[in-house]
């Protein structure tokens, strides 16, 4: 309940300062499977511009610093969110996703790990395409066009869900090909690897 209603308050600004104007919704599947939403990273805003706009409730990855001021990480832990150190290997927030998925809920990832303003490949590791197919979920790939500038639109982009092959035995390599094309669709780019 404390998720929707923030969601409902935040959202009703949300969609009116930044005119959100959301593009391929019928790629949001309809049904309440576990699902992985995954998507480019260009302002703090870009977790809070998604949420407003899906019915789901999101449980997002954050980086660890959001978590240091006591008030507003206790905040952002209520609405479901989680840290993770972006320095390294972090195997609580593995399990975390882990277990988020396994409950049929939704993980909201930013694999880029920080802000960029264009895409670098190179940035994404194995990880989205890791707990991905260890959970046998969908991945829903989803671009953020636009500043943030109040009144001026910003476009939220659904690309089609993707699922990897549960059945394979992929080399870390292969996964790490497999989540940088994940974010190649996000970008609306060609696919490299061509293994999904």
């Amino acid at each position: 309940m404390f998720y929707f209603t923030v969601r409902r308050i935040v959202g009703f600004f949300m969609r009116h300062i930044y005119r959100l104007e959301v593009h391929g919704r019928e790629n949001i599947p309809q049904d309440s499977e576990r699902l992985i939403i995954c998507g480019n990273h260009k302002s703090n805003l870009d977790p809070v511009a998604i949420s407003a706009i899906f019915e789901r409730q999101i449980f997002w990855m954050a980086k660890k610093e959001l978590f240091e001021n006591k008030f507003f990480g206790g905040f952002l832990t209520k609405l479901g969110a989680f840290p993770i150190d972006r320095e390294g290997n972090d195997l609580a927030a593995i399990k975390k996703s882990l277990k988020i998925l396994k409950n049929e809920d939704v993980l909201g990832i930013f694999p880029e790990g920080t802000r960029v303003k264009e895409a670098d490949y190179t940035r994404i590791k194995s990880g989205i395409a890791l707990i991905a197919q260890k959970t046998n979920s969908r991945v829903l790939p989803v671009y953020i066009e636009g500043n943030y500038k109040p009144f001026r639109k910003t476009r939220i982009y659904f690309r089609e869900p993707v699922k990897i092959n549960k059945e394979i035995k992929y080399s870390p390599g292969e996964l790490e090909n497999i989540s940088q094309d994940i974010m190649r669709i996000v970008y609306g780019d060609e696919v490299k690897w061509k293994l999904l």
